[in-house]
């Protein structure tokens, strides 16, 4: 009898248990069978890939010459190449790798070990250059050495604002050319070389001395290299007072800057 209940899926009730409709044995087919859809559908599901699943670098294209050793042929340029010519090789690379990490820094070391070989060549021309003026000097004759003893090099600012202040003086002569004589702007010049020189040697006496014997020489110069100059390379409205006196102020630009 109990059988035929659970076949039936017939009701039982007892004092212990409510009543309730016992498992129908058909009903767990009807489950299985409808589960199977979805495991079919979960087997056929794939996921989709994203652009951070992908594996490192992507589809960026990769330095192929990071290994190498030589820094000339890293960047594919000659052992010859300018400056310039590295710049720009360095330049294009990174632009063509832009995005691969690795890429860029291969290249940028590349190009940090030719601008330091760069600066180490400079470095020692220029103490190669120090050196053979020294020795030049040296082995030169004791009149020569005397008269360089007189001589010292500024920095270039310093000769850079001398030879503006000049340079104006000779424009400013040029400019009044017509109207008058030199004489004002000349004497502005020995007064400015007299300063800077009384600036240096601490000496006002000595300061004037080299200033009038700067002049002197230049108005000097000035009257022997002035008439062996064609005339069709000096402009006509040019009198021999105005090209004397550009003459001098050469002559006091050199004197306060470069003597002691």
């Amino acid at each position: 009898m109990s059988s035929s209940l659970l076949l039936s899926g017939s009701t039982v009730s007892s004092p212990f248990f409510a009543p309730s409709k016992l498992f129908h044995l058909r009903k767990p087919k009807q489950s299985l069978l409808g589960l199977l859809p979805f495991r079919n559908a979960s087997r056929s599901f794939k996921p989709l890939k994203c652009a951070v699943d992908s594996p490192y670098g992507g589809n960026v294209p990769t330095f192929p010459r990071t290994r190498v050793w030589d820094p000339y042929k890293r960047l594919g340029i000659s052992p010859y190449a300018s400056e310039e010519e590295i710049w720009a090789s360095r330049n294009f690379l990174l632009e063509q790798y832009a995005g691969h990490e690795r890429s860029q820094e291969s290249i940028e070391g590349a190009f940090e070990k030719l601008l330091m070989t760069s600066f180490v060549k400079r470095k020692k021309s220029k103490i190669n250059l120090k050196t053979r003026l020294k020795k030049k000097v040296e082995e030169s004759p004791p009149w020569l050495k005397a008269l360089l003893d007189f001589v010292e090099m500024p920095t270039m600012d310093t000769v850079f604002r001398r030879l503006f202040l000049f340079a104006f003086m000779g424009g400013w002569s040029i400019m009044n050319s017509a109207e008058g004589g030199p004489a004002f702007q000349v004497a502005v010049s020995l007064a400015a070389c007299v300063y800077f020189l009384n600036e240096k040697t601490k000496s006002l006496g000595r300061a004037c001395l080299i200033g009038f014997g700067a002049l002197a020489a230049g108005w000097f110069c000035a009257s022997l290299i002035i008439p062996m100059i064609p005339t069709v390379l000096i402009n006509p409205a040019w009198g021999l007072e105005l090209l004397t006196s550009l003459v001098a102020y050469v002559f006091l630009f050199l004197s306060c800057t470069f003597l002691k």
